[in-house]
């Protein structure tokens, strides 16, 4: 399999955008899941 990869750089191209796209779209998406956006101001009162 390693061969392929230092055979065909397009392969690993390809590969290593998939792979860095999908960790993107799961950061992404955990962040907005975790309601860090919706949260309000603590210190209102103060």
């Amino acid at each position: 399999m390693r061969q392929f990869f230092t055979t065909h750089p397009w392969a690993s191209f390809t590969l290593r955008t998939a792979v860095y796209v999908v960790i993107i779209l799961a950061l992404v998406y955990l962040y907005g899941y975790s309601g860090v956006s919706n949260s309000k101001f603590i210190y209102n009162e103060f």
